[in-house]
């Protein structure tokens, strides 16, 4: 019930603060095709490492600090490639997310952020029960698929 509360808390404040609002995710595909993927404390599901740029951030610093504190992945800019931009609307009005793929990156064996339950790779041809549908969507338009607007 907390995490509940924290969370309507949270999301009334950043409508109210933001007209928009911009986060980033990452799409890290390693070599034995396993995805990276995340499960936070607050909400439900598997996703894809990332977080929200905050004012005055870089939307690329953003999604390198987000990997190394959701994942433990290290990742240097020049290894990090903007995919596609998407709207988020069913979660707020003002929501966009660019996805991030990195071509490669090393793994930080250290604690992970407070927020995030579980991470892990996982082979695509069998995530974990509970992997968000707009994961599934991205993980389809890395295979060829056509790239969706939404989120």
């Amino acid at each position: 019930m907390l995490k509940f509360l924290r969370k309507i808390v949270m999301h009334t404040w950043f409508r109210l603060a933001r007209g928009a609002t911009l986060g980033v995710r990452i799409l890290a595909i390693d070599d034995q095709d396993r995805v990276c993927l995340v499960r936070h404390t607050y909400l439900p599901g598997w996703h894809l490492p990332g977080g929200g740029v905050e004012r005055g951030e870089h939307a690329l610093d953003a999604a390198i600090k987000e990997a190394r504190e959701e994942a433990g992945l290290l990742i240097q800019p020049e290894d990090l490639r903007l995919v596609s931009i998407h709207t988020n609307f069913a979660y707020f009005k003002g929501d966009h997310v660019l996805l991030y793929r990195p071509s490669a990156w090393l793994v930080e064996p250290t604690n992970r952020a407070h927020e995030i339950a579980e991470h892990g790779f996982f082979p695509i041809k069998d995530l974990p029960a509970g992997t968000t549908a707009s994961t599934h969507r991205r993980l389809s338009e890395a295979a060829g698929g056509p790239i969706l607007p939404i989120w």
